[in-house]
């Protein structure tokens, strides 16, 4: 059988309407019970006020989203990681998701901060994940539609590395990503992914690149065919996302795009991204960053962690780091 994947226009204005078809679509009263738990897990990957729009999730679509739901439940969380800089407070804050969840009643939570337990993730063995992600009766999944510097692409898949909350954990397997995303994606199975491309990115993401305002979204009960379509309509290649192919491939969905349906008005919205340069930094400091000592000493020390980001960022308009 074929996976569906729903595309749909939206109102900046007014997202309700393309919220309410996608979980109609998505079938969404027969994995959302009456008063059931359900964990929203947004992409805030910035406090950067300036850098919010096309990094961060909308919080109007999330906001339209908790719409929707409290319609049947109240018992709603949006949970997000803290960084190596900054906690999901911050982001949050930066966002607007604060003031949103405060007007809906809404909790957010800091998974960095919650209770944990410890569960299986090939290669890396059992890391720390979060208690309440766990045991919600509901894991909706709402990434942004953007390039990144390491992975090529980030949506559904890419979006639940923030979902492990020990950022040393996360840094120290960056070397293993490509797999570990499966690995979550097997453990996790959100029953719905819905996917901000209202305002993407495309060139240096997942913050650095260049706003693409597209005033769509995506939505589908299959993480690795909504991740293969989308990148499919923005003209990017699947296969170079190495973290979607092996899921793919692992049968945790359908990549083929012979094996997709997409149900909505592609010819309206397919455009082109700039795929994300090759940088050389940024690949030297994550492979780096699987030795605590780097992690400890270089990336958490302002002092030496400035001057160098700065130093390459000079060097990048330079030409010399990336390509």
């Amino acid at each position: 059988m074929k996976s569906r994947v729903m595309l749909r226009r939206v109102d900046p204005n007014d997202f309700r309407p393309a919220i309410e078809q996608c979980l109609v679509g998505c079938d969404w009263e027969s994995w959302v019970a009456r008063d059931s738990v359900v964990l929203i897990k947004p992409n805030c990957c910035t406090a950067v006020a300036n850098k919010v729009t096309g990094s961060n999730t909308s919080v109007q679509l999330v906001e339209a989203l908790c719409e929707a739901l409290l319609t049947r439940t109240r018992r709603i969380y949006i949970g997000e990681s803290g960084h190596l800089r900054q906690n999901p407070w911050q982001a949050y804050a930066a966002s607007g998701y604060d003031s949103m969840a405060k007007r809906l009643g809404v909790e957010l939570v800091n998974f960095s901060d919650s209770p944990t337990v410890l569960k299986c993730c090939e290669p890396a063995g059992k890391i720390l994940m979060p208690r309440l992600l766990l045991e919600a009766d509901a894991y909706i999944n709402v990434p942004v539609l953007k390039t990144h510097a390491l992975t090529y692409f980030t949506g559904a898949l890419k979006n639940q590395w923030g979902c492990v909350p020990d950022c040393h954990d996360r840094l120290r397997y960056h070397r293993s990503i490509n797999v570990l995303l499966s690995s979550i994606q097997r453990l996790l199975q959100p029953k719905m992914v819905l996917m901000d491309a209202v305002v993407g990115m495309d060139g240096r993401g997942p913050v650095s690149g260049r706003i693409r305002r597209m005033n769509a979204i995506l939505a589908s009960r299959d993480s690795v065919a909504i991740d293969a379509t989308a990148m499919r309509l923005v003209g990017l290649d699947p296969r170079r996302a190495a973290h979607v192919e092996i899921a793919g491939k692992q049968g945790l969905g359908k990549f083929a795009k012979t094996d997709i349906e997409v149900d909505g008005p592609w010819d309206q919205v397919a455009t082109e991204f700039e795929p994300p340069p090759v940088d050389v930094a940024n690949r030297a400091m994550f492979f780096a960053a699987q030795y605590s000592w780097f992690v400890k000493y270089v990336l958490a020390n302002d002092r030496l962690y400035y001057p160098v980001r700065d130093a390459v960022v000079f060097l990048r308009k330079l030409g010399f780091v990336a390509r």
